[in-house]
């Protein structure tokens, strides 16, 4: 979401991560979105030439939320 928010053009992602560059923006900040037809053409395979994400942010933060709903109690 920050990238999304202060990089919407993805200058730094692109400077940073290269392998990127040639993907339409509207992948760049969630590139495993990107349907299998568009990871063809652009030469770019989830999980074989860039990796799957590390983080399931939607995890991350309901983990973090109960985390913080424990502490209240």
């Amino acid at each position: 979401m920050q990238g999304e928010k202060f990089d919407s053009n993805g200058d730094y992602v692109k400077k940073w991560c290269p392998e990127l560059k040639n993907i339409p923006n509207e992948f760049l900040h969630k590139p495993w979105e990107m349907p299998e037809e568009v990871q063809k053409e652009k030469n770019i395979i989830i999980g074989k030439t860039y990796p799957f994400p590390i983080v399931k942010h939607e995890d991350a933060r309901n983990s973090a939320l109960q985390a913080f709903k424990d502490l209240k109690k």
